[in-house]
């Protein structure tokens, strides 16, 4: 492949979905996703590079969707993993007290709550972030004694039934087998109808008794909305949201899933709007490895739960903890935030970049989290063929928002600058129609 610079990329095969050998998989069922969009058959990863059967290289711009913000196996990572089986220490522990979770919690309270003031209790919920996201709904109408929810147009919390409920996406809502009640959709601050203030707009509802919406339980929110097309909310919008519905006696859930954990530059997206949710779902990059963690932080006065009340039998998975604990380290290294920080300017730089050579494009992201938007120039047919030129020369992206029309680009974090400037150039490359 021939790339801007006029150099020359070693490649993945030209066509790797016939190179691919998927003769083993005709068994599972064909609900799968990313395997259609990357028809290869992955062996082993390392940082940011992901190898095939084949040992063929691909640079991993995916992230395992946002759970593997630290890269592919991270050596001090898994060192404290290999200690832990090691000493046969427990690996299922349901919600007993174990020196493991004793220790993500002292690290997360020391790592990540207390140099923000932050004052949170932690409940461990299963293994996904939908489970988080379950967990804070149901608490929230325990707590208020109401059922209606507010959600927006363009987020995505899961697939069971209450996270797609308050999914404005089709696709989490349309699978749904049993009806999607309680919850009114207003529109979210930016998309693809533009701006929009929301929270002027929820004032009215609430203070009019004559609205017909009546007084929700929540507001469900992600501050940052990267399925739904990489929209960031401005803090302004933000500290407006949190005055409306602290004022009215509404909770104001959080949802920093794939936000959370460094993806747009500070450890919760929300911190940068200098506000505090009364409740936070967190998952993904949590378990530290790619590992299943989920979690719901909960103002300390909402913590009403009576004991067993929402349970699940793989929750606070021990490896997670264990890998999690060791990636708060990371928190606490000044190299490591200059390296966030640094990956965030790129990204942003290369959006400028991309803009500059065709406007239609359109830019939108934060810290290590870029969307670029060819609704207007190409749209999805257009993505598609990027990411397909991509996936052939090495480079794993993913597409979101309205149609799949924006490149999702999500790098580790932690990623050696080289490796970020090569995949950026194989997709500077697929954006530009050049050839290989």
């Amino acid at each position: 492949m021939t790339l801007l610079d006029g150099s020359m990329l070693d490649t993945a095969p030209a066509d790797a979905q016939t190179a691919a050998d998927l003769s083993g998989f005709q068994l599972e069922s064909q609900v799968g996703l990313y395997s259609r969009s990357f028809p290869a058959v992955f062996n082993r990863a390392k940082g940011a590079g992901l190898y095939d059967a084949d040992g063929h290289l691909y640079l991993d711009f995916l992230c395992g969707a946002g759970a593997l913000n630290y890269g592919h196996n991270p050596d001090h990572i898994k060192r404290r993993l290999m200690q832990h089986l090691a000493e046969d220490r427990l690996v299922h522990g349901l919600d007993m007290h174990t020196t493991a979770k004793r220790a993500f919690l002292a690290g997360f309270r020391d790592t990540v709550l207390a140099p923000r003031g932050l004052d949170y209790k932690v409940q461990f919920c299963g293994p996904t972030g939908a489970n988080a996201v379950e967990a804070a709904l149901k608490l929230a109408r325990k707590v208020t004694g109401r059922r209606g929810v507010v959600s927006f147009f363009g987020g995505f919390h899961g697939m069971s039934a209450g996270a797609a409920a308050v999914s404005g996406a089709q696709a989490a809502r349309a699978p749904a087998t049993t009806p999607l009640q309680d919850v009114l959709f207003i529109p979210y601050e930016d998309g693809p109808g533009g701006y929009f203030d929301s929270p002027a707009y929820l004032e009215r509802l609430l203070a009019d008794a004559a609205s017909g919406a009546g007084r929700p339980a929540a507001v469900i929110v992600e501050p940052l909305q990267i399925d739904g097309g990489v929209y960031p909310a401005s803090a302004r919008w933000l500290a407006d949201l949190r005055a409306v519905t602290r004022r009215h006696g509404v909770l104001l859930i959080c949802d920093e899933i794939q936000t959370g954990c460094g993806r747009t530059g500070t450890f919760f997206c929300f911190e940068q709007a200098a506000i505090e949710p009364d409740l936070i779902t967190v998952s993904k990059s949590l378990g530290g490895y790619g590992l299943p963690l989920s979690a719901l932080l909960l103002r300390p006065e909402l913590d009403v739960w009576a004991p067993g009340e929402h349970t699940g039998t793989f929750r606070a998975n021990q490896l997670a903890l264990v890998a999690g604990t060791a990636a708060f380290e990371l928190w606490e290294q000044p190299g490591f935030i200059a390296g966030l920080r640094q990956v965030g300017g790129r990204l942003a730089e290369f959006g400028r970049e991309m803009n500059a050579r065709d406007d239609a494009i359109g830019v939108r992201g934060a810290g290590p989290l870029l969307g670029l938007d060819l609704t207007g120039a190409g749209g999805s047919g257009r993505a598609r063929t990027v990411q397909r030129r991509c996936f052939d020369a090495g480079l794993i992206v993913e597409l979101c928002g309205r149609g799949e029309s924006v490149i999702k680009v999500m790098p580790p974090l932690t990623i050696d600058v080289a490796d970020l400037d090569r995949g950026l150039r194989i997709l500077a490359a697929a954006l530009t129609g050049i050839t290989y």
